[in-house]
């Protein structure tokens, strides 16, 4: 049985500061513990599954610069695939501004730079990954044709194709993209922009209908706070969240994705993965920063 994971994405270098409030249009406000690390979905992602347990190989693109050679420095160290985290010479690498307010909200602002030059051909470079996956994940921050060419082939190859759509897309996504997507793992903003219903309580049942009507079988939507739902024999099923003090949930919604596809890779049904999602997932927004705050499968043990 396949047991591969594969993840295509983006990879940031994130530029940190906390604040007491986020500043208003024209307000310069004083900031203060300044951090540097890495971030991006697609790295945090990758990062998240090698974690926690999932055989791991990440595809991305990085710029030829100090930032790009600092990040496959890192990331070598996660015990990842990363033959096909290629650097290139037309862009920088991708960065992203974050402030962290005193409740633990984040504001993110990025420049994809190096990771909106991944292309079909990169893919293809990494047919033999794909070929032995048992899973595909993806989100929105590399190009949509490029991501719509890899389910294809992903699923083709019998892979699960997973797709967390974020950020949140701003115009519909193309039905050659989502009829080659096994589940899509989606907070409330984003299920409310793909499926036009509320994510309320109340409308959770008809928003998870809606998005199976784009071609898509599973859902899973995160609830913050709440925990997370899907449909289990067309009934709602909440996994609840656990109770934690929220200092940064940066990677909150990475952590989760790659907590959730690991689970699956070794054969959990859905609720019991969103269960041990939503363990990795509470104890990342208790850390501050982006994949330093990701856990390994021994911390969720020790739980």
């Amino acid at each position: 049985m396949k047991t591969k994971i594969v993840v295509i994405g983006s990879s940031n270098t994130d530029m940190v500061m906390r604040v007491d409030e986020f500043p208003r249009p024209g307000e310069t406000i004083m900031g203060h513990d300044f951090m540097q690390n890495l971030g991006g979905k697609g790295a945090n992602q990758a990062v998240a599954c090698s974690r926690l347990g999932g055989e791991t190989a990440f595809i991305g693109k990085l710029g030829k610069d100090a930032l790009g050679d600092n990040t496959l420095k890192q990331l070598a160290r996660e015990k990842m695939n990363l033959s096909h985290l290629t650097q290139t010479e037309e862009t920088s690498s991708g960065t992203a501004f974050i402030t962290v307010n005193s409740h633990g909200e984040n504001s993110i602002i990025v420049d994809s730079g190096a990771n909106w030059k991944l292309t079909p051909k990169d893919i293809d470079k990494a047919d033999d990954l794909l070929r032995d996956a048992a899973l595909l994940l993806m989100q929105l921050e590399t190009p949509i044709p490029t991501l719509t060419y890899a389910a294809q082939k992903a699923h083709s190859y019998g892979a699960r194709v997973v797709l967390n759509p974020a950020p949140a897309p701003q115009e519909p996504l193309p039905s050659e993209l989502l009829r080659n997507v096994d589940l899509l793992i989606l907070n409330e903003t984003e299920a409310e922009q793909i499926s036009g219903v509320e994510a309320s309580d109340e409308n959770l049942n008809q928003c998870f209908h809606k998005i199976n009507e784009l071609g898509v079988e599973q859902v899973v939507i995160t609830l913050g706070s709440k925990g997370a739902a899907t449909l289990v024999d067309e009934d709602v099923r909440i996994v609840p969240a656990h109770k934690v003090e929220a200092m940064d949930t940066t990677a909150a919604g990475d952590t989760f994705c790659g907590g959730l596809c690991v689970a699956l890779c070794q054969g959990k049904d859905i609720t019991e993965a969103i269960r041990f999602a939503c363990a990795a997932s509470a104890i990342t927004v208790t850390r501050m920063g982006a994949q330093q705050s990701i856990p390994y499968i021994e911390d969720i043990i020790q739980e």
